[in-house]
């Protein structure tokens, strides 16, 4: 068979018109930048951060305020922590409050000070009252009058064998805790209170240190997201 024949029995195709293959759409760019209320976020928290700490640390150094004027001065001073337990020298000393006396001799009290005294050589109960009037005896010793602030009539004439102590401070409100730090287990509760101080500010002292090193770290961070100029 010739290849003209051939070419009659199979005549050549036509071309066709090939489809272009789909492409997928172009993505629109996204913004990777920061947006504004990031910003304004990180910075609520750092002042909500700050406030805590401030409170936080408010609190332990009044802890520690309360603990020195309980133990640290009386022993210091060599004074003795008493608690309030009438209310006798209303409003000045209210019933709970920690009164701080520390010796004082006869000859050395003035009249409007508030002084400690025994009313029975026997009885370790001491009373605490204001000083209204000093009498000299013929024997060269000192008679003293005493009333409470809130008593309308003066105690029984108190001699100057009896007088023990002069009020050094007072702090309403603590002689309850005083109760209870100088009780039979006064040196546990010491060690106890002591520890839990110690224990709370090395973990105020390790939060602060751990919000500072990551309030640090967020800046490279935010430098290395700011385009270039």
């Amino acid at each position: 068979m010739t290849a003209t024949r051939l070419g009659a029995l199979f005549p050549p195709a036509e071309p066709r018109a090939v489809d272009p293959e789909p492409t997928a759409p172009a993505l629109a760019p996204t913004d990777t930048a920061p947006t504004d209320t990031e910003p304004e976020q990180r910075g609520q928290h750092r002042v909500l951060a700050g406030l805590w700490r401030g409170f936080t640390y408010g609190l332990l150094s009044l802890v520690l305020v309360m603990a020195a004027l309980l133990v640290l001065v009386p022993k210091v001073a060599g004074g003795i922590p008493l608690t309030i337990r009438s209310g006798s020298m209303e409003p000045n000393l209210p019933v709970g409050s920690l009164a701080v006396v520390v010796p004082v001799e006869p000859d050395d009290v003035r009249i409007g000070q508030v002084v400690t005294y025994l009313p029975h050589p026997d009885d370790p109960t001491a009373i605490t009252h204001r000083v209204t009037a000093i009498t000299h005896r013929s024997d060269g010793g000192l008679t003293f009058t005493f009333q409470g602030d809130a008593n309308s009539a003066p105690d029984r004439p108190v001699q100057d064998y009896q007088v023990r102590a002069k009020v050094l401070y007072a702090v309403p409100w603590l002689g309850h805790l005083n109760d209870a730090v100088n009780g039979k287990d006064k040196h546990v509760a010491l060690y106890v209170v002591a520890g839990g101080l110690f224990a709370w500010a090395g973990t105020l002292y390790w939060r602060a240190a751990r919000s500072r090193t990551a309030e640090g770290g967020d800046e490279p961070a935010m430098a290395a997201d700011a385009p270039p100029p």
